[in-house]
């Protein structure tokens, strides 16, 4: 069956060796959005043959991170399928067939080249400056030879032919023609290691071909994989799926995203705990290196599933600009529904006691501060001055607001009135301290800033009208009393 005759099947197979990814987060999208923009089959599968660093606490984050986006598959090792095992270490045995059939055929042979002598080999050309291969000195070993070694107790790995000069040429669902050299791709390279355990070119071809990918879909840095993978498939007569290389993630000083230099914020679970909106990523992440042909810069996840066309996706790099992303998730908290936003935030009020207020006060509360927020985690801090009789009043602020002589007299004057507020009503909360500032002859900062700084410690901040209500009569009368002391002694 030729690869233009299958069903639409793309992957995601990530390493479980670390957190999840920025990058392989905007792959897994892509996949996602082709699938089904195609009305086709989205798999997840997990390439975990590297013992030493493959670690199931960074499989739970995968996959943890990759719903919470909203991406979602259709086999998996968490569901199943029809082409299983979804996990490589579940299929060593099934490997080790498939490579013994490449050693039958002349395709691969056995290396008995030691980690000693190949450590040595690679320091040699080190020091003539020239090119890290394996200069395949174990392609045609006799068959005494290969006893010998065997009676030295050698232990051989399996390698693939890669014969030179010869180009691997395929025409990329993305970046157009794309033509390697044999001659870059660093001779004959191991299929199977020593210790039985396939290497991701061997395994993940084989996986390929057992779950019917119709496109491979993945970042411009597996362009030489692809071609050692072609090879594979042409020495196994089977026909390899499409594949289309995306641009690589960089910075906006043009360094490519990586965990030694940005740390954290290469991964989504540090964006997920700093309160950032998995529609706001989603949104930010899709347009990277694609635009919908109408034009928009925002649109869900649904309607990205429409719109999505690989051949509009950008050859050029993409940079993750922190920035921008800031503006996609601040647009997000204020346009979702006030009750996905309020369930989202609560976790960042879990400091304080919020038995003090009503559920309908606290709705209030985040629909008012969400207006100036970047991240769900700033509301912590906006929030604070909400809770306590009274709060605290920086010395500057102090000096330069409750000590001038109109701060006392509206203050007393907003006390004495305090029955007239009406606490349901922020525009006639408001309202009321307008008609304060007429009876008094005061406006602007002269009115507004003792009473802002009495009831949240600032001089700028959310509607005032809508602070009082919130706080309650209880709540302002006492930060009043408290502000008033502050006025008389300093």
């Amino acid at each position: 069956m030729t690869s233009e005759a299958r069903a639409t099947r793309v992957r995601i197979a990530p390493s479980p060796t670390g957190a999840l990814h920025l990058g392989t987060a905007r792959t897994a999208l892509y996949n996602y959005l082709y699938a089904r923009k195609n009305g086709g089959a989205f798999i997840f599968r997990l390439e975990d043959t590297d013992n030493e660093r493959s670690n199931e606490k960074y499989t739970e984050d995968i996959i943890e991170g990759l719903k919470w986006l909203g991406i979602t598959w259709d086999e998996g090792p968490d569901i199943g399928g029809p082409y299983p095992p979804y996990r490589q270490t579940e299929k060593i045995d099934h490997y080790e067939s498939m490579a013994n059939k490449l050693l039958a055929s002349g395709f691969a042979y056995l290396c008995y080249a030691t980690p000693d002598e190949l450590a040595s080999m690679k320091e040699e050309q080190k020091a003539k400056n020239e090119s890290i291969r394996y200069d395949n000195r174990y392609r045609n070993l006799s068959q005494d030879e290969k006893e010998k070694f065997e009676k030295e107790g050698r232990i051989p790995s399996i390698r693939f032919r890669i014969e030179e000069p010869q180009k691997i040429k395929w025409h990329d669902a993305i970046k157009g023609q794309i033509e390697v050299s044999s001659s870059d791709l660093g001779g004959d390279m191991i299929i199977v290691k020593s210790n039985g355990v396939a290497t991701y070119n061997f395994a993940v071809v084989i996986d390929d071909i057992d779950m019917q990918m119709s496109l491979v879909l993945r970042g411009e840095d597996h362009i030489h994989n692809t071609a050692k993978q072609l090879l594979i498939f042409e020495a196994l007569g089977e026909t390899p799926p499409h594949y289309g290389h995306t641009a690589l993630m960089f910075d906006t000083e043009k360094r490519k995203l990586s965990k030694r230099r940005h740390g954290e914020s290469v991964h989504i679970a540090k964006y997920r705990e700093d309160g950032y909106m998995p529609e706001a990523l989603v949104n930010y992440l899709a347009q990277m290196s694609w635009t919908p042909e109408n034009g928009k810069e925002i649109f869900t996840l649904e309607e990205a599933c429409q719109w999505f066309d690989i051949k509009k996706v950008s050859k050029s790099p993409a940079v993750f600009d922190i920035d921008k992303l800031n503006w996609f998730n601040a647009h997000y908290i204020r346009s979702l529904p006030i009750e996905t936003v309020v369930e989202r935030a609560m976790p960042y009020l879990a400091d304080f006691d919020l038995s003090s207020y009503s559920q309908d006060s606290i709705k209030d509360m985040i629909e008012l501060l969400r207006e100036s927020l970047v991240k769900l985690a700033d509301i912590k801090d906006s929030a604070a001055f909400f809770f306590g009789d009274t709060v605290p009043v920086e010395q500057e602020v102090k000096d330069s607001v409750l000590t001038a002589a109109e701060a006392k007299t509206v203050l007393e004057a907003l006390r004495a009135n305090i029955s007239k507020i009406p606490f349901t009503d922020p525009k006639g909360a408001k309202a009321v301290v307008d008609e304060l500032g007429k009876e008094l002859g005061l406006k602007g900062k002269n009115l507004y800033w003792p009473v802002r700084v009495a009831l949240s410690g600032k001089t700028q901040g959310p509607d005032l009208g809508s602070i009082i209500c919130i706080l309650g009569e209880k709540r302002v009368a006492c930060r009043l009393e408290a502000a008033l002391g502050l006025c008389k002694t300093t």
